[in-house]
């Protein structure tokens, strides 16, 4: 028998797919002006947030601007840890300005946010994952090695750096996910050799998933140590999570895949002492 997973209550930070379009290709997944059905976009997204109330959490929403149509990646945006904000830095022009929107959110909400020394790229949770009492952070495409330290120093957790290789997964949330406190699930084949024998030694026990699954955003899922919030069509992964006693919650936000982003994309986790 599967050991029975227990959830905990979160605090989701979200943001509506009001300006949601794709006007620019900055990953593989992007088509330039390719055509968004924006009224889809944000049934698929009420829907994530319907989920997550309905399994007990709290999903808050910070204020979409014009001009900024990823914006509703909310994730990208910062690392909320222990009550500690670490404000983004995007590599790609078009987004930074979501930095400053998103920050403007904590503020507000009674946080401090602190800023990058000048320099490094930091895309937030995109590539900071926070588990097993370390940060799994992602490098190769996106966020940068010295991003990676400042994050140690800032937060005093230790830190480490994984290399992804395929463009694809340009992001470590594109490629691995939080289960738990303790445990990951992610598609090996994203990253160098010698990161996923750091992930095979780290996490012995984690569920993998198939370059199939990766595909579909299955990797790019959320999870409450019980629920995960996972794409329909990761069916290969949705099977392993079944047979590990996870209870999948399916929910479809492949109009967002346009712009290479899915559920975790959309979810900024607001963690709180």
């Amino acid at each position: 028998m599967p050991p029975v997973r227990v959830s905990r209550p979160r605090r989701y930070l979200t943001c509506a797919p009001t300006h949601f379009d794709v006007t620019y290709a900055i990953n593989p997944w992007m088509r330039e002006n390719a055509p968004v059905d924006r009224a889809l976009a944000r049934a698929q997204w009420e829907s994530l947030v319907r989920a997550y109330r309905e399994a007990g959490h709290t999903v808050e929403t910070a204020e979409p601007v014009a001009g900024l149509p990823d914006m509703v990646f909310a994730a990208n945006a910062a690392l909320v840890l222990d009550g500690k904000v670490l404000r983004s830095r995007f590599r790609a022009e078009q987004r930074r300005p979501e930095s400053a929107a998103y920050a403007t959110w904590f503020k507000a909400a009674g946080f401090d946010v602190h800023e990058l020394e000048p320099g490094p790229v930091c895309e937030g949770e995109g590539d900071l994952v926070p588990v097993a009492g370390l940060i799994l952070a992602g490098t190769g495409f996106r966020t940068t090695v010295p991003a990676h330290q400042e994050a140690q120093e800032f937060f005093g957790v230790p830190t480490v750096s994984l290399h992804l290789t395929d463009p694809y997964f340009y992001h470590l949330d594109t490629a691995l996910f939080a289960l738990d406190d303790r445990n990951i699930a992610y598609y090996p084949e994203a990253f160098s050799p010698g990161s996923r024998e750091v992930l095979r030694r780290l996490f012995p026990d984690a569920v993998t998933g198939t370059r199939q699954d990766a595909m579909a955003f299955g990797l790019n899922s959320v999870s409450d140590g019980r629920h995960v919030f996972v794409p329909p069509r990761a069916t290969g992964l949705i099977d392993r999570l079944t047979r590990r006693g996870y209870v999948p919650v399916p929910v479809d936000l492949s109009e967002f895949h346009k712009a290479g982003g899915g559920i975790k994309c959309c979810t900024q986790e607001v963690r709180t002492p």
